[in-house]
């Protein structure tokens, strides 16, 4: 017999490969010819109806509770290649018919009860023999059975019939497998089997019997009326009989009835006795409860009673005051020997009244007498303690003062500046700082009189220091002084003035700030430590209190209260209060220095501005704040200097206007070069602000001054105002170069220079060449309302007019020519201007020349006049 494809290995993996998206496990596939038909009706193939090759596939898939049967139809594509077709679930199959019209008993159909339209008829599958039917069929029912839990209605098969088939193509041993839902199923293996049955139809026992009845009676397989005939007989009698039993066994019935009647009574008589025995346990039980609760309680009570007791134990501990803490806080002394012992003392007393206070202390304790009384007695320790320690810091401030005041080795003396050190200040007072943290935890109202205390001692100090240094710096520098006088009328302006060396002026200023601003921001930033103001102050950047990890300021100690990060804004304007009471008053110092500066070379306002400037941009630390304002107000100071300087030096330039007469180059013009040169080389960092505005001021005064003096005689106006621009050029063409605020006033200086050259070579022009020009101005002025025909033909401009203004005119214009040159010379001071106007008088002359030949032309074109190239070949020979 031919291999069932139900073997088929190939097939089955093809199968899984089709219905590989839906996650599922083919458990068989077999090959079936479809066809259609109606319920009850022939299966025969008609005509245009032709059976199609497909593979029925069986599926499961699995899940936590329950495993869901499939079967699926597939069909071939045009390539070869299964691909899924219909989709039925099994739970739904209601029907499995086999087809009686067909002999072979090979062809089927299924029925779903899910089926949208039971109309339509549905197909039939044909198998290629019975053992592939059964074993299709077979699995199809077990499956239902099992995991579905029923059977379908099964038409036109024998049931026993399909239990035999399976029973002889069943192997005989089995092999187990445990399925999600606890069902024990037969599962035979592919190779030693060909049909897999996963529970018998019919059971062993069921099976043998029927065999058995079977066997009694010989009958052919037409006699089934007899023999069901016979089995009604048989049935009737067997029942007939056991009634027949029943009736003779009535003396045993009796029997049985007293004997149950006995075994009420001894049940009743037990009954009453448990509940007798029941009520006495219920008793004992009442009684065993009573004593393990009293017992409970004794137990919790001597539990409560220990732990009070060890709580008391602990509060008794946390009241006791050490002797030695209590003697050490009430009258110890203060010396750096017992500084240990004190440090103790507070640290023990801090930890005391914390520990009485929430939450170390259960709040049901603070009621407690003791408790208060022990709290009192705290408090009142600690106000003794803060008082003495107050006390006896304030005179020890004053004292270290005092000791380096009268001691005059540690200021500055004739011929030797004396660098201020307090490193020995500072180490002293560091043997006290852990003892202001204390104070600063036990009582922060008592840091303020502390704090004044120190800046109003230090103050003295620093004020003592800055003045013995500021007048040993001025006494030792050596530097002539430059007259104030720069733009006075008064002197020569070919004097040489202010040339004498007066850098050494800055570098003692600059000498001034580098000892005593980083000195200043050193005691700031180690008050700020040292009395424990939370709020940063680290010195700025490129100071030595920054670079160096072993600096002064650096007090080695740590904030108890561990808020060092935590700045606030009432301590920062403390802080700013207290560095106010330290530093001030030395700026009185500072600015002596500066007007000291100023007397000498005012000028050296402008590098001192500078050396300012560079120091401010360093203070970014808070504990540097006032010494930034100190700068800020420095920087003032110096810079009212400046401006004063700056304005002496305008009110210099503007008495220039009250002389008489003046001629020739203004004496301030040049001297403000020499001025600006000077003050070009002082500048330093972000000086040119300052110099910048000075420069408006001045050029501003000198232009106003200059208009004003060449206003007093119009005559010589043009000639004062170019030659004063022309010297303001001169002698600022190197600096406008570099200095864009000169740039923009050369700039102005050589507009208003081309104006006056214009103006006074007009003048000198129409003074020579007066009758001619006039002449073509009335031409230009009648054409503008009548034609040019016109013109000869009115009065005074015909043309004997013309000829007569010629003659008068050009007649020896060599002689008019050399007379306007010796005008432009006869005026003018300077010598080195006179080409230069020269040439701008010839030009404008020809140009004027040139439109009045081009008006004769028009005008006149039979009237002939000197041309254009001889008056210039003329202008050219002069």
């Amino acid at each position: 017999m031919a291999k069932s494809s139900a073997d088929d290995l190939e097939l089955r993996r093809a199968c899984e490969v089709a219905i590989e998206a839906t996650k599922q496990k083919v458990v068989l596939s077999i090959r079936v010819a479809k066809s259609r038909g109606i319920w009850g009706k022939s299966g025969k193939v008609g005509k245009g109806q032709m059976a199609k090759p497909r593979v029925l596939a069986i599926s499961t898939k699995e899940k936590v509770q329950q495993t869901k049967a499939f079967l699926h139809v597939l069909k071939y594509s045009n390539g070869g290649v299964l691909e899924p077709a219909k989709l039925y679930k099994l739970k739904h199959l209601s029907k499995v018919e086999v087809l009686t019209n067909d002999p072979s008993g090979c062809t089927f159909m299924l029925g779903f009860d899910n089926l949208r339209s039971q109309s339509v008829a549905p197909p039939q599958w044909t198998m290629r023999n019975i053992d592939d039917r059964n074993r299709l069929l077979l699995y199809i029912l077990n499956i239902c059975k099992d995991v579905l839990g029923r059977l379908p209605k099964v038409v036109g098969i024998d049931v026993v019939e399909m239990a035999l088939w399976a029973k002889e193509n069943t192997p005989a041993v089995p092999k187990k497998q445990n399925i999600q839902d606890g069902r024990s199923t037969d599962v035979v293996a592919e190779s030693d089997m060909k049909v897999t049955v996963e529970k018998e139809l019919v059971s062993q026992a069921e099976e043998e019997d029927m065999e058995a009845l079977l066997g009694v009676y010989v009958m052919g397989i037409g006699e089934a009326e007899a023999f069901s005939e016979r089995l009604k007989r048989e049935l009737q009698a067997l029942e007939a009989a056991n009634v027949h039993a029943i009736l003779e066994s009535e003396p045993l019935v009796d029997e049985v009835l007293q004997g149950l009647e006995a075994a009420t009574i001894c049940v009743d008589d037990m009954d009453e006795w448990l509940g007798i025995f029941n009520v006495k346990l219920r008793h004992m039980r009442e009684d065993i409860e009573s004593i393990e609760t009293r017992n409970n309680q004794l137990e919790m009570q001597s539990v409560n009673n220990k732990a009070l007791i060890e709580e008391l134990d602990k509060l008794l501990e946390r009241l006791r005051i050490p002797s030695e803490y209590a003697a050490c806080l009430t009258g110890g002394s203060f010396d750096e020997a017992r500084m240990l012992q004190n440090i103790e003392a507070c640290e023990w007393l801090t930890g005391a009244l914390r520990s009485l206070e929430a939450p170390s202390l259960d709040p049901s304790y603070a009621s407690i007498r003791a408790v208060r009384e022990k709290r009192a007695e705290l408090d009142k320790l600690k106000t003794t303690f803060v008082r003495r320690a107050s006390e006896f810091l304030r005179n020890y401030f004053a004292s270290l003062v005092d000791f380096m005041i009268s001691d005059k080795s540690y200021f500055s003396q004739r011929g030797q500046l004396k660098r201020p050190d307090h490193a020995d200040l500072r180490f002293k007072c560091r043997t006290y700082a852990r003892l202001l943290q204390h104070l600063k935890s036990l009582d922060k109202n008592c840091l303020g009189p502390l704090r004044k205390a120190y800046c109003s001692s230090l103050n003295l100090l620093l004020r003592r220091e800055a003045r013995e240094f500021a007048n040993e710096l001025r006494a030792s520098t050596k530097a002539s002084r430059n007259p104030t006088v720069w733009l006075e009328g008064s002197t020569g302006s070919n004097q040489n003035v202010n040339n004498a060396d007066t850098s050494t002026v800055s570098e003692a200023y600059a000498k001034m700030l580098t000892i005593f601003i980083p000195l200043l921001v050193d005691e700031s930033s180690f008050f700020s430590h040292f009395m424990c103001f939370g709020v940063s102050a680290l010195a700025p950047p490129g100071s030595p209190a920054n670079g160096d990890k072993s600096n002064d300021d650096d007090l080695g100690i740590m904030d108890i209260d561990d808020n060092d990060n935590n700045k606030s804004i009432s301590e920062l304007g403390a802080l700013n209060e207290s560095l106010r009471d330290l530093l001030d008053g030395i700026q009185e110092d500072f600015y002596a220095v500066v007007d000291w500066a100023y007397k000498i070379d005012p000028l050296r306002c402008i590098s001192m501005h500078g050396i300012t400037e560079r120091y401010i941009s360093g203070q970014k630390a808070d504990a540097a704040g006032y010494v930034r304002l100190l700068l800020d107000a420095l920087e003032e100071r110096i810079t009212a200097q400046f401006t004063r300087f700056v304005d002496e030096a305008c009110h210099q330039i503007e008495r220039n206007e009250r002389n008489v007469r003046q001629m020739g180059v203004l004496s301030y013009i040049p001297r403000f070069a020499t001025l600006a040169t000077r003050m070009e080389q002082y500048i330093q960092g972000q000086s040119r602000d300052l110099v910048d505005q000075a420069y408006i001021k001045f050029i501003g005064v000198m232009f106003a001054t200059l208009d004003k003096i060449a206003q007093t005689d119009p005559k010589y106006a043009d000639i004062i105002l170019l030659e004063n621009y022309a010297a303001f050029q001169n002698s600022l063409y190197d600096l406008a170069n570099v200095v864009p605020t000169l740039a923009k006033f050369y700039h102005q200086a050589s507009e208003s220079y081309e104006q006056a050259c214009t103006r006074h070579i007009s003048v000198i022009i129409y003074y020579q060449f007066e009758r001619l020009f006039q002449f073509a101005r009335r031409i230009e002025d009648l054409m503008y309302t009548i034609t040019p025909e016109e013109i000869p033909f009115q009065l005074g401009l015909s043309k004997m007019d013309l000829r007569k203004v010629v003659k008068s005119s050009l007649s020896g214009v060599d002689k008019h020519i050399g007379a306007m040159y010796k005008k432009l010379q006869k005026n003018l001071t300077s010598e080195e201007l006179l080409p230069s106007l020269w040439d701008k008088c010839k030009k404008e002359y020809l140009d004027k020349y040139d439109s009045f030949a081009q008006l004769v032309a028009k005008i006149y074109p039979t009237e002939t006049i000197p041309s254009v190239t001889e008056i210039r070949d003329l202008l050219a020979t002069m």
